[in-house]
């Protein structure tokens, strides 16, 4: 009878549901990967003078893999002297066939520039890329566009990764222009893995992205480049908000493109914690952590459940000092690569840094 029992409980155990999270990441000897070299400069179209564009930092990364290449979109700034948000930022891009080193590119690919979107670029530049590979083989960017007035996700897109089409704000156009000037950031669209890369991929007829800071958003989109807001009567609608006491006390903010998975939508997400009352008494305070949240496959608008502790948190040196010393991880690429999963983030504010876990 005891041998029954026993081979029940086993019986059930193999029946519970498999956790959705992506765990086992290490974050490998040589972080951080990338840092500002002040010798690379180009000439800025704005000013018609050289730049040393990558002079102060270089931090919140992209990465797609394209040819057995991992290709890397960076953020960097320019000037050190400048206050925190006071700088401009350009997008660079570097390379690397092993994950962990990388070779940059002299020039920066996304910038300010005298098009029709400079009011929305200037003076505060394009930061933080998200890049995913559309269905048609185009690739598509979402970027925060930062004229130190009012942060816009915006999109672009590229067949080549080095040469970028502007498309402007991704609220721009809808629901005749009511959000277009309502800070957003932060664009993680819904793919499906195809070997190595991340692919865009529709769900009920349309694209997905979640976005935002204080509380995730989400949008849809037809075409990529155009996305309608969810909303919530007058507002934005929030599929999944701050928790008061745990590690995304302050800000839920969207990282990597989310994975479409046989469980659901994996949303990979940063979470910050308060500085007051409310934040998690385990951390400390206005610390940038990692966490994983799912959606339903059926409806992206449908939260499931999040991690209650978060899967990565700064612990190295350089992760703790810096532009932002209160410690961050800021994840905002992951991608399948030599049967591993690499992710990528920045480190307060000042270098690139990745964690490798297994396939």
């Amino acid at each position: 009878m005891k041998k029954i029992a026993i081979l029940l409980f086993v019986a059930l155990l193999s029946c519970e549901p498999k956790e959705p999270w992506l765990t086992g990441f290490e974050k490998p000897e040589m972080n951080p990967i990338l840092k500002a070299d002040s010798t690379y400069t180009f000439l800025d179209p704005l000013t018609n003078s050289p730049v040393a564009w990558q002079k102060a930092d270089v931090f919140n990364p992209a990465v797609v893999v394209k040819d057995d290449t991992v290709f890397m979109f960076f953020r960097a700034e320019d000037n050190p002297k400048a206050y925190l948000g006071g700088r401009t930022s350009r997008i660079g891009l570097a390379w690397s066939t092993d994950g962990l080193n990388f070779n940059k590119f002299d020039s920066p690919v996304l910038y300010p520039d005298s098009t029709a979107f400079i009011a929305y670029d200037y003076p505060g530049g394009c930061e933080d890329p998200r890049v995913v590979k559309a269905p048609d083989g185009r690739y598509i960017m979402t970027y925060t566009s930062w004229n130190q007035d009012v942060a816009r996700l915006s999109i672009a897109s590229s067949k080549d990764l080095r040469n970028w089409t502007k498309h402007g704000p991704a609220l721009l156009n809808a629901l005749q222009g009511k959000f277009v000037d309502t800070w957003s950031k932060s664009g993680s669209i819904v793919c499906k893995q195809q070997g190595n890369e991340l692919i865009a991929t529709k769900i009920n007829g349309k694209y997905w992205m979640y976005f935002g800071e204080r509380g995730v958003n989400l949008a849809w989109s037809e075409d990529l480049i155009n996305w309608t807001p969810l909303t919530d009567g007058d507002q934005l609608a929030i599929v999944m908000d701050t928790r008061p006491g745990y590690f995304d006390s302050f800000l839920t903010e969207p990282g990597p493109p989310a994975l479409l998975t046989s469980e659901g939508i994996l949303l990979i997400y940063n979470g910050k914690n308060d500085e007051g009352d409310i934040a998690d008494p385990d951390i400390a305070k206005g610390t940038y952590c990692g966490g994983q949240a799912l959606f339903s496959a059926a409806d992206p608008s449908k939260f499931i459940k999040r991690m209650d502790e978060p899967f990565i948190c700064p612990t190295l040196p350089h992760e703790i000092t810096g532009q932002y010393a209160a410690g961050t991880t800021f994840l905002e690429a992951l991608v399948p690569y030599k049967n591993q999963w690499f992710m990528y983030y920045g480190t307060a504010d000042s270098f690139v840094g990745v964690a490798v876990a297994n396939q």
